[in-house]
């Protein structure tokens, strides 16, 4: 007979948090929201870290490219959905990577002897305002001379007039010499009261270019996840079918952590392609597997596929129905518990810390506190983002709300073949495992991570905690019963106003 676990399949609506001692010196503002997201040796630091322990599900209604970079400039990564062609997502994780990189690679230049007209129908293509003037008309080429927006009057100068006749001279230009650090730029820019600094080599040539609003921006977003290069991070799915020819391409554009896209991970085809992609391309790169349920799971994905870290959850997400349609799954709480139990057991038995990223069932802010609480490392969320105004979707209005388009990956429309093997040869889907909806917009992604973050930390605080890693050991769970619940809320007075808490659910 099958094999019947004690206990039930638990949510995270059933747990709260036990007050712990806070501390005079703590301030919600000092609380490290750092988490790893490679796997950690022993005794070695983490090889890539997040500074805000919230990603997006790669999901083609959710993580898009403006929602990528939105997200890093938040400390977040985003995983850019696989369910499309690898030149497709490729283009969209090196949009992320070339949006702002301290050291830019101009892509945007003309030449001495284009018209005004020209030079104005390029600045309206890219958006900048900025444009080198090069000998051959590349973005590595001689420098001759700057054009910029205040060079000319679009509807008072003549625009069949050369770009040479309005253009800033290389011998007026103030630029940098190739090699200096990002510090040394941005204290020329200040000096000289610019807000473009070219970089050329000992040739004259343009090897980049470094700009004011890229400073002032970091200013603003001072916990953004940037790579070595100054560039912002951004993820990438994969799936179990076009691996060898995705991964590459996909690395190639810049991604700085992977992850295998499936609602169950627990496959020879993950192991053998996390393998594959070790074999191809070394112990560097960040791979996450998943998603998994239990700890058996866990083990086959760590001691037999790997992987840097565990995508936990199953059915869990807003728009999912996969327990509904298949009969397989967990609650999230339950899931999450068993699996963070092992991954803390084979902490102590290896040395190495397998992070753990919980993905779906959010449906609020609290929800996200007590995923982190019971040892998540991260948490992943479709729901959440899908319905900001970074999501790629198209903004709806019905009844004067508007409200956004949000389908899960395992959907007819999502269009996601590859990951379904029992797909009829008419590439008509057998049953879904997604539904079709839409979601309010609430906001950007700023706005509505500005509020979770903010109740993280205070609660972090509640605590005694100055950093995750102190949450989960400190924190005290307690189930609650249905009429805790009920006494926890305000059913017994009329409320004028509230505060609408952001929901939140991934697993795709």
């Amino acid at each position: 007979m099958a094999t019947i676990l004690d206990g039930v399949s638990r949510t995270f609506a059933e747990y709260l948090l036990i007050p712990r001692l806070t501390r005079k010196d703590q301030r919600a503002d000092l609380v490290d929201l750092s988490s790893p997201m490679a796997a950690v040796e022993p005794n070695q630091l983490p090889r890539f870290k997040i500074n805000t322990p919230i990603v997006s599900a790669a999901m083609q209604s959710v993580s898009g490219s403006d929602l990528a970079i939105s997200l890093a400039r938040q400390g977040g990564l985003a995983f850019i959905f696989c369910s499309q062609s690898i030149e497709s997502q490729a283009d969209m994780v090196h949009q992320v990577k070339a949006h702002k990189a301290g050291f830019v690679s101009s892509d945007t230049n003309t030449t001495p002897d284009k018209t005004l007209h020209q030079v104005i129908d390029l600045m309206k293509k890219t958006g900048h305002s900025t444009v080198p003037v090069t000998a051959d008309g590349t973005g590595t080429g001689k420098l001759i001379g700057l054009i910029t927006d205040q060079d000319f009057w679009e509807f008072e100068d003549d625009l069949s007039d050369t770009v040479a006749e309005y253009m800033t001279p290389i011998s007026d230009v103030i630029f940098g010499e190739d090699g200096l650090t990002l510090r040394e730029a941005n204290r020329l820019l200040h000096k000289h009261k610019k807000n473009c600094l070219p970089i050329l080599d000992n040739e004259g040539h343009l090897t980049s270019l470094v700009f004011k609003k890229d400073y002032e921006d970091h200013r603003r977003h001072p916990h953004e996840l940037l790579d070595d290069s100054k560039r912002l991070c951004v993820g990438a799915a994969i799936n179990t079918h076009d691996y060898r020819e995705r991964v590459p391409a996909l690395l190639a554009a810049g991604a700085d952590a992977l992850c295998f896209d499936s609602s169950d991970g627990f496959t020879e085809f993950q192991k053998e392609g996390i393998h594959w992609i070790r074999k191809a391309f070394g112990p560097e790169v960040v791979v996450g597997g998943g998603n998994v349920v239990s700890a058996e799971g866990f083990d086959y994905l760590v001691n037999e596929g790997g992987v840097d870290f565990i995508k936990v959850g199953m059915g869990g997400g807003s728009i999912c129905i996969t327990r509904e349609q298949k009969g397989v799954g967990r609650g999230q709480a339950s899931a999450l518990l068993d699996v963070v139990k092992r991954r803390d057991e084979y902490f102590k038995e290896t040395g190495r810390y397998i992070p753990i990223c919980s993905d779906g069932g959010l449906s609020n802010d609290t929800q996200i506190v007590v995923a982190l609480a019971m040892g998540a490392d991260f948490v992943m969320m479709g729901r959440y983002f899908a319905m900001t105004e970074e999501s790629p979707t198209p903004k709806t209005s019905i009844n004067g709300q508007m409200y956004k388009p949000y389908w899960g990956e395992g959907t007819n429309r999502a269009q996601n073949w590859q990951r379904y093997g029992d797909a009829a040869e008419d590439n008509e889907m057998v049953f879904e495992e997604g539904v079709d909806a839409y979601v309010p917009l609430v906001g950007t992604v700023g706005e509505v991570l500005r509020t979770t973050l903010y109740k993280l930390r205070s609660t972090m605080v509640n605590v005694g905690a100055d950093s995750l890693s102190e949450f989960k050991e400190q924190a005290v769970l307690t189930l609650v019963s249905e009429q805790s619940v009920v006494e926890a809320g305000t059913s017994t007075v009329f409320q004028f106003s509230a505060n609408r808490d952001f929901e939140g659910s991934g697993n795709s």
